[in-house]
């Protein structure tokens, strides 16, 4: 990725920490926005997801269905960068 898009997120301990976007995305069917991205301070090759509201708020994505959309959106990401 040549544009590299950084953001700060504070975690359940209050701890802030950097984060690398991925890509953002908003499924029609549910009418929810999602963000899926890397930790920034690790090369750990994990990739996470979150739903998120108007304010910016995170919310986890505790939904089978909306877990496997956010993998299938990712997958269709990755090939296309290809």
């Amino acid at each position: 990725m040549e544009d590299t898009k950084i953001m700060t997120i504070t975690d359940e301990n209050g701890q802030e920490k950097e984060v690398e976007i991925i890509l953002t995305f908003e499924d029609d069917k549910n009418k929810k926005k999602y963000v899926l991205f890397t930790d920034a301070s690790t090369d750990d090759g994990n990739v996470y997801a979150y739903s998120y509201d108007e304010d910016g708020n995170m919310i986890d994505i505790e939904d089978e269905e909306e877990w496997n959309m956010c993998q299938e959106v990712l997958g269709a990401f990755l090939e296309e960068d290809e």
